[in-house]
């Protein structure tokens, strides 16, 4: 009798205890055994394959870790040898263009056509990427905008996106991880800059 009191006792403590972040408005969200309670959510990994990228593969790279940086719900890597690429960068002499097929697929064409016009190639690749993780043209916009693309002017370097294009960014992807088709477009849209 004296066990099962104790027993009793003992698992009623843990309980309070356990549920005191609860008490105090703190969220802690459910995971597997063994997970920490407050790990994030596993980020949509998405490859890009900059192969055909020539002179703007360097910053293919920097614009890809741009994003990396800036959100956690879609992390873009490169894509490794014989594997096929969500992403394909190529380069060209045309004006810089986007064709998204699905949330997080698609092809980026780095135009040689805004680099002569004196557009800073890292913004260049940052807003293509942008497009490719959902985002559309703001235009016009300011610096600040990643999404004003070229309406903000050749002397606009600003490779980042805004808290809004970052908050878009992790709405579209929020519940994603692990299902390359959460979202999906029904139609190809070229995005031309």
């Amino acid at each position: 009798m004296h066990v099962r009191t104790l027993t009793g006792h003992l698992a009623a403590a843990a309980l309070v205890l356990m549920s005191l972040p609860l008490l105090s408005g703190e969220a802690v969200a459910a995971g597997p055994p063994g997970a920490a309670p407050d790990a994030p959510a596993a980020a949509r990994v998405l490859t890009y394959d900059a192969s055909g990228s020539a002179e703007f593969r360097s910053a293919v790279d920097r614009g890809a870790a741009i994003w990396n940086e800036s959100v956690e719900g879609a992390q873009l890597r490169p894509a490794a040898a014989g594997q096929r690429a969500d992403i394909r960068v190529l380069a060209d002499d045309g004006w810089p263009r986007a064709l998204p097929t699905s949330l997080g697929n698609g092809t980026v064409w780095i135009g040689r056509q805004a680099v002569d016009q004196g557009y800073n190639t890292v913004r260049i690749s940052s807003h293509e990427l942008g497009h490719i993780l959902g985002l559309p043209d703001r235009k016009p916009g300011p610096c600040s905008s990643l999404m004003s693309g070229s309406s903000a002017g050749v002397p606009c370097t600003n490779p980042y996106p805004n808290a809004a294009e970052k908050a878009e960014v992790e709405s579209n992807f929020a519940g994603s991880a692990g299902s390359p088709s959460a979202v999906a477009r029904s139609v190809p849209v070229l995005v031309e800059d």
